[in-house]
Protein backbone atom coordinates (compact mmCIF):
# COMPACT_ATOMS: atom_id res chain seq x y z
CA UNK A 1 0.00 0.00 0.00
CA UNK A 2 1.09 3.42 -0.83
CA UNK A 3 1.67 5.88 1.25
CA UNK A 4 1.86 10.06 0.39
CA UNK A 5 4.42 11.28 2.03
CA UNK A 6 4.46 15.07 3.69
CA UNK A 7 7.68 17.23 2.01
CA UNK A 8 9.28 20.20 3.81
CA UNK A 9 6.62 22.91 4.28
CA UNK A 10 8.81 25.47 6.33
CA UNK A 11 8.48 26.95 9.70
CA UNK A 12 5.85 28.00 11.54
CA UNK A 13 6.43 30.64 13.91
CA UNK A 14 6.90 28.15 17.22
CA UNK A 15 10.04 26.73 15.12
CA UNK A 16 11.93 29.57 15.31
CA UNK A 17 14.72 29.94 17.88
CA UNK A 18 17.14 33.13 18.34
CA UNK A 19 20.33 31.90 17.04
CA UNK A 20 19.56 29.02 14.94
CA UNK A 21 21.15 29.10 11.48
CA UNK A 22 19.65 27.50 8.26
CA UNK A 23 21.80 26.89 5.37
CA UNK A 24 19.64 26.72 2.08
CA UNK A 25 19.65 23.07 0.68
CA UNK A 26 19.83 24.66 -2.88
CA UNK A 27 22.36 26.76 -4.62
CA UNK A 28 21.42 28.86 -7.75
CA UNK A 29 24.07 29.66 -10.45
CA UNK A 30 23.30 33.35 -11.38
CA UNK A 31 23.34 33.65 -15.57
CA UNK A 32 24.52 35.96 -17.78
CA UNK A 33 20.62 35.46 -19.67
CA UNK A 34 19.19 36.09 -15.91
CA UNK A 35 21.07 38.95 -15.10
CA UNK A 36 20.11 40.51 -18.33
CA UNK A 37 16.54 39.70 -18.27
CA UNK A 38 16.21 40.78 -14.43
CA UNK A 39 17.85 44.18 -15.57
CA UNK A 40 16.05 44.67 -18.56
CA UNK A 41 12.55 44.08 -16.50
CA UNK A 42 13.30 46.40 -14.06
CA UNK A 43 14.23 49.21 -16.48
CA UNK A 44 17.66 49.58 -15.28
CA UNK A 45 19.57 51.31 -17.64
CA UNK A 46 23.25 50.40 -16.24
CA UNK A 47 25.40 49.22 -19.07
CA UNK A 48 27.38 47.11 -16.47
CA UNK A 49 24.63 44.48 -16.18
CA UNK A 50 24.81 44.11 -19.56
CA UNK A 51 27.31 45.57 -22.14
CA UNK A 52 30.35 43.24 -22.04
CA UNK A 53 32.21 45.97 -24.44
CA UNK A 54 31.72 48.59 -21.02
CA UNK A 55 31.73 46.47 -18.22
CA UNK A 56 35.47 45.35 -19.37
CA UNK A 57 36.97 49.08 -18.98
CA UNK A 58 35.40 49.13 -15.45
CA UNK A 59 37.93 48.29 -12.36
CA UNK A 60 35.84 44.76 -12.59
CA UNK A 61 36.74 43.91 -16.15
CA UNK A 62 33.34 42.18 -16.82
CA UNK A 63 29.69 42.92 -16.14
CA UNK A 64 28.34 42.41 -12.55
CA UNK A 65 24.65 40.42 -11.77
CA UNK A 66 22.51 43.17 -10.97
CA UNK A 67 22.53 43.66 -7.33
CA UNK A 68 18.81 43.81 -7.04
CA UNK A 69 19.01 40.16 -8.73
CA UNK A 70 21.34 39.04 -5.64
CA UNK A 71 19.18 40.11 -3.29
CA UNK A 72 16.34 38.39 -5.15
CA UNK A 73 17.76 35.03 -5.52
CA UNK A 74 19.07 35.15 -1.79
CA UNK A 75 16.11 35.71 -0.66
CA UNK A 76 14.18 33.21 -2.11
CA UNK A 77 16.37 30.66 -1.15
CA UNK A 78 15.65 31.34 2.33
CA UNK A 79 12.31 31.36 1.55
CA UNK A 80 11.53 27.81 2.41
CA UNK A 81 13.08 28.64 6.07
CA UNK A 82 12.16 31.68 7.38
CA UNK A 83 9.61 33.58 4.69
CA UNK A 84 7.19 30.57 3.75
CA UNK A 85 4.51 30.75 5.83
CA UNK A 86 4.90 34.78 6.19
CA UNK A 87 5.59 37.53 4.47
CA UNK A 88 7.93 40.77 5.03
CA UNK A 89 7.54 43.14 7.37
CA UNK A 90 10.26 45.26 6.38
CA UNK A 91 14.34 45.73 5.68
CA UNK A 92 16.53 46.95 8.06
CA UNK A 93 20.11 46.97 6.04
CA UNK A 94 21.50 45.54 2.89
CA UNK A 95 25.15 45.53 2.07
CA UNK A 96 26.82 43.91 -0.66
CA UNK A 97 30.49 43.54 0.44
CA UNK A 98 31.67 41.44 -2.74
CA UNK A 99 30.45 41.57 -6.75
CA UNK A 100 28.42 38.63 -8.27
CA UNK A 101 29.32 37.92 -11.46
CA UNK A 102 27.46 35.64 -14.37
CA UNK A 103 28.47 31.85 -13.19
CA UNK A 104 28.67 32.80 -9.65
CA UNK A 105 26.95 30.05 -7.71
CA UNK A 106 25.06 31.74 -4.72
CA UNK A 107 23.82 29.81 -1.32
CA UNK A 108 21.76 31.39 1.30
CA UNK A 109 22.43 30.93 5.28
CA UNK A 110 20.36 33.02 7.53
CA UNK A 111 20.45 33.29 11.56
CA UNK A 112 17.29 34.28 13.70
CA UNK A 113 18.01 37.37 15.91
CA UNK A 114 14.59 37.52 17.69
CA UNK A 115 11.29 36.82 18.04
CA UNK A 116 8.21 37.98 19.22
CA UNK A 117 4.62 37.22 19.16
CA UNK A 118 2.78 39.98 17.38
CA UNK A 119 0.74 42.79 19.84
CA UNK A 120 -1.71 43.22 16.80
CA UNK A 121 -2.17 39.61 15.29
CA UNK A 122 -2.53 37.13 17.47
CA UNK A 123 -2.46 34.31 15.60
CA UNK A 124 1.28 35.39 13.77
CA UNK A 125 4.66 36.33 15.43
CA UNK A 126 7.70 38.65 14.26
CA UNK A 127 11.05 36.47 13.43
CA UNK A 128 13.93 38.85 12.70
CA UNK A 129 16.54 37.17 10.41
CA UNK A 130 19.88 38.44 9.49
CA UNK A 131 20.94 36.45 6.04
CA UNK A 132 24.04 35.97 4.09
CA UNK A 133 24.76 35.24 0.36
CA UNK A 134 27.49 33.02 0.11
CA UNK A 135 29.28 32.36 -3.69
CA UNK A 136 30.72 29.36 -4.58
CA UNK A 137 34.64 30.53 -2.76
CA UNK A 138 32.82 31.08 0.42
CA UNK A 139 32.88 34.70 0.21
CA UNK A 140 29.78 37.08 1.45
CA UNK A 141 28.44 38.96 -1.86
CA UNK A 142 25.47 40.06 0.22
CA UNK A 143 24.09 40.92 4.02
CA UNK A 144 21.03 41.99 5.02
CA UNK A 145 18.65 41.57 8.16
CA UNK A 146 14.92 41.44 7.70
CA UNK A 147 11.90 41.04 9.89
CA UNK A 148 9.28 38.73 8.34
CA UNK A 149 5.27 38.10 9.86
CA UNK A 150 5.14 34.33 10.32
CA UNK A 151 1.97 32.42 11.57
CA UNK A 152 1.54 29.71 14.36
CA UNK A 153 1.32 26.63 13.27
CA UNK A 154 -2.46 26.08 14.96
CA UNK A 155 -3.92 29.01 12.75
CA UNK A 156 -2.22 29.05 9.66
CA UNK A 157 -3.97 28.83 6.34
CA UNK A 158 -3.81 24.80 5.05
CA UNK A 159 -0.28 24.17 4.10
CA UNK A 160 -0.90 21.22 1.83
CA UNK A 161 -3.14 22.80 -1.20
CA UNK A 162 -2.64 20.05 -3.57
CA UNK A 163 -5.67 18.33 -5.15
CA UNK A 164 -7.61 15.07 -4.61
CA UNK A 165 -7.16 12.98 -7.50
CA UNK A 166 -10.43 12.43 -9.48
CA UNK A 167 -10.60 8.79 -10.26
Amino acid sequence: MSQIKEGWVGRYFEDFTVGDIYRSRLGRTITMTDNIQFTMITNNTNQLHFNDHYAKQTEFGAPLVNSALTLSVVAGLAVVDVSEHGFALGWDYIKLPNPVFPGDTIYAETEVLETRESKSRPHQGVVKVCTRGINQDGKVVIDYARSVMVWKKESAPAASIFPERAE
